[in-house]
């Protein structure tokens, strides 16, 4: 049995999908879809136009399913052992309040300041005319403006506040296990792996990062190096 995720290389809520397949040990291919074209594809499977998209290819299960959330309950009812779900019902609802703000919020906040930088400082990473046209269209989807890059920062220093009072206690977000919030921080916030500032600043974020990494059998983000 091998699955299929419909992604985009780049995208963090695409490695929140491969941070849950690679920690439940559930083989997949992946195929990079080429943003704008995208639509093409999506469009008839989902009836929506975003990423990832994990195509089972299982008898009695779903051709399609979109959106990350959705992608990790279909996988921990799918294959329940390892679980990402707490046993507790209550500490579960605290980790996916945790993993809609990381998701609704945070990652958007994360978004906005990695192109901000990409465009300005960032900019040596890939100078090319055609990665800074895709720079500039992202900012221009989602109306990047230093306002909104200002108050993306904001949020990102709440939400440093909020896992640094957690990961620096205890490996876990919430419980005595992994959950489905400590993949969604290890995913949303890696493009910040980049930005010098806030590997300087935040070590113990990437540190956390790179061990959920290594348990999921994911590569590291760009940014971070594989020890050895």
């Amino acid at each position: 049995m091998c699955m299929r995720l419909l992604q985009f290389s780049t995208s963090h809520y695409c490695r929140k999908a491969r941070l849950a397949l690679g920690y439940k040990q559930i083989s997949y291919t992946v195929e990079n879809l080429t943003p704008g074209a995208h639509v093409l594809k999506l469009k008839p499977l989902t009836g929506l136009k975003t990423v990832p998209v994990l195509l089972p290819e299982l008898e009695g299960e779903p051709m399609a399913i979109a959106d990350s959330t959705a992608i990790l309950r279909f996988l921990e009812r799918y294959q329940p052992d390892p679980t990402f779900f707490l046993p507790d019902p209550h500490l579960q609802t605290e980790a996916q309040l945790l993993e809609d703000w990381l998701d609704e919020s945070i990652g958007t906040a994360t978004r906005f300041v990695y192109y901000d930088f990409r465009r300005g400082e960032g900019k040596q990473i890939d100078p090319s005319l055609s990665s800074q046209l895709v720079i500039q269209v992202v900012r221009w989807q989602y109306a990047m403006t230093p306002a909104a890059v200002e108050l993306a920062r904001q949020r990102l220093t709440l939400a440093f506040e909020v896992l640094g009072d957690r990961w620096k206690a205890s490996p876990y977000l919430v419980g005595k296990q992994l959950s489905v919030a400590d993949l969604a921080a290890a995913a949303l916030l890696s493009p910040l792996a980049l930005i010098p500032q806030y590997r300087q600043h935040q070590a113990w974020l990437f540190e956390r990062i790179g061990e959920i990494h290594q348990l999921c059998g994911e590569t590291l983000p760009p940014g971070m190096k594989e020890k050895g």
